[in-house]
This record gives C-alpha cells, sequence and structure tokens, in this order.
C-alpha cells in the first residue's frame, strides 16, 4: 500500500509507534488525536493522511479539545521557541499585538481557553474582527468552531511534517550543499540515555555577519525519525556566525536544560555538521563529519 506514498509520508509510515507519536506532537498536543492518526498508518497519499486527522477531529470529546488547546499561545504572543506558531502569526503587526492580548485575556475570562484561529495566511486584522465576534459566542457554538480551527492548523502542520520528512537526509543532502558552494549547516539529536534519534524536536538556525552584531532568524526546522534537520537552507553570503538554538524541553520529560544554543564560528564554502548528544541532565556538542 505504501510502495508509491511521497518519500516523506513513507517515512513517516515506517516509524515506530514512540517516534511516530513524538511527530504528532509536534502537531498537535491531543494525545486522542494523535493516537488515531498513527493507528491510522499506513497511509498511501497525504490526502489520506489530512483525511484522517479530520476524522480524528470530529471524535474528540470536549476534554480532548482542551488538551489539544492547551499548547497553542495567545494569538500575538507566540511562546519563545515555538517556531511553528510564530510562523503561522506572521500576519500580526506590533501595532496590532496590544490589543490582540487585551481581547485575548477578555475571551479567555468568558470561556476558559485561549483563542484559537487558524492564523495561516490572515493579517492581524482579520484575527481581531474574528475575536470580537466570537468573544459573544455561547460554549456550544464556540467549541464547534474551535473544533474546526484546529483541525485547520493541523492538516497545515501535517503537510509541513510530510515536506520536512521529504528532505535530503544525512550524507547526500550535506554532498549537495557543498558541491554548490554554499556554506551551510546540518545537525542532529541522539537521546544518549535511550541510544536513539531524538524525534520531533525545534531547531532554530540563525546568523551574524560578525562579531557584536546582531542575530538573524534563517530558518527552523524539526528532527525527522533519524534525529535529523534535513531542509536547513544554505547560509546567507557574508555569513561568519552561526547559531544553532535546540527547543529540548517540549521532548525530555523533566528537562535541567528547557533549551540548548550553540554558536560557531564559519567559513565561506564550507559544511558545518553540529550534532547534539542530550540527556536529561547533560548535553555535549561537536563538529562531526
Amino acid at each position: 500500500m505504501t510502495s508509491s506514498a511521497p518519500p516523506g509520508l513513507a517515512r513517516f509510515n515506517a516509524v515506530d509507534d514512540p517516534d511516530a507519536a513524538a511527530m504528532l506532537r509536534t502537531v498537535c498536543a491531543g494525545r486522542t488525536w494523535g493516537a488515531a492518526v498513527a493507528g491510522g498508518r499506513p497511509y498511501a497519499t497525504v490526502g489520506e493522511l489530512l483525511d484522517a486527522s479530520d476524522a480524528a477531529m470530529t471524535g474528540l470529546t470536549a476534554a480532548d479539545l482542551a488538551e489539544a488547546m492547551a499548547a497553542h499561545p495567545p494569538i500575538g504572543r507566540p511562546a519563545p521557541g515555538d517556531a511553528a506558531s510564530a510562523r503561522e502569526q506572521s500576519g500580526v503587526r506590533d501595532a496590532e499585538r496590544a490589543e490582540l492580548l487585551e481581547l485575548n485575556l477578555a475571551y479567555q475570562e468568558r470561556h476558559g481557553h485561549v483563542f484559537l484561529i487558524c492564523a495561516t495566511g490572515r493579517t492581524g486584522e482579520e484575527m481581531l474582527a474574528a475575536l470580537r465576534e466570537r468573544i459573544h459566542h455561547d460554549a456550544d457554538t464556540e467549541r464547534e468552531i474551535v473544533r474546526t480551527e484546529l483541525g485547520k492548523i493541523n492538516r497545515i502542520r501535517l503537510t509541513r511534517l510530510v515536506e520536512t520528512l521529504s528532505g535530503p537526509a544525512g550524507p547526500g543532502g550535506r554532498r549537495a550543499a557543498m558541491a554548490s558552494g554554499a556554506t551551510s549547516v546540518s545537525t542532529h539529536i541522539l537521546d544518549t540515555s535511550i541510544g536513539r534519534p531524538a524525534v520531533g524536536v525545534v531547531v532554530e538556525l540563525a546568523v551574524r555577519s560578525g562579531p557584536g552584531t546582531e542575530w538573524a532568524a534563517h530558518a527552523d526546522s524539526l528532527t525527522d525519525a533519524d534525529g535529523r534537520c534535513t531542509d536547513l537552507p544554505a547560509l546567507p553570503e557574508g555569513t561568519t556566525h552561526a547559531r544553532l538554538r535546540f527547543e529540548t524541553g517540549p521532548y525530555l520529560t523533566h528537562a535541567f536544560f528547557p533549551e540548548v544554543a550553540v554558536a560557531f564560528a564559519v567559513e565561506p564554502g564550507e559544511h558545518y555538521h553540529v550534532p547534539l548528544l542530550l540527556t536529561p541532565f547533560g548535553y555535549s556538542v561537536y563538529r562531526g563529519s
């Protein structure tokens, strides 16, 4: 059934249940939803995967929805390190954030949970208009709107997950970057406490053009079933330093280090493979090959 599945989907189909669950938690925190989607594997097409997501969403109870919503930050204030929410809320302008946060608080006081909307492609003004309208809804009406919006978010994030898993993994991708003459960075994470790759960890890549200059966000990625980030783009011309920031807190239970950041100097045309060896109470990094 999966022989003709796209590469990223085939990799998702092939991972074991714990890794699939970890991947799906980066899409949606709802355990019931994740168990249903993981249990429906293998999927022949991305459309089948998205249909399974929709079906799982339909069956969620009010408690399941509350669990899924709890991981979403308020509109206008993505949590530090939440690359997905920051990307989805990119349409919010600084001038709109204060009103969004004020209305969010009023909404939460009335409904008991964060205002949830599929922010991808929406402007801040559009989200403000939706918030002003929905704050007056009764609980049952609002719950079904949340179910629909969460379903949209999950479809977008699932599609991105499959695209991420489709990227060139390992040495092949590195050789391609080196052949192009670009300066490039790759990484992988090994959880040495269990001897397995760390799956579903958000990794952010930032760059700067000289000592003391400001860091600029360059890309974000998600570790795949091999613990690798396969879609980090080449560094901009003039980059002198790069920084990898690993969002380890959501991956590790009772993590002592909620994040790990490592900055390093780069030279034009070189490739830098910087693996992270991780345990709940320690870590090490090195330049690999």
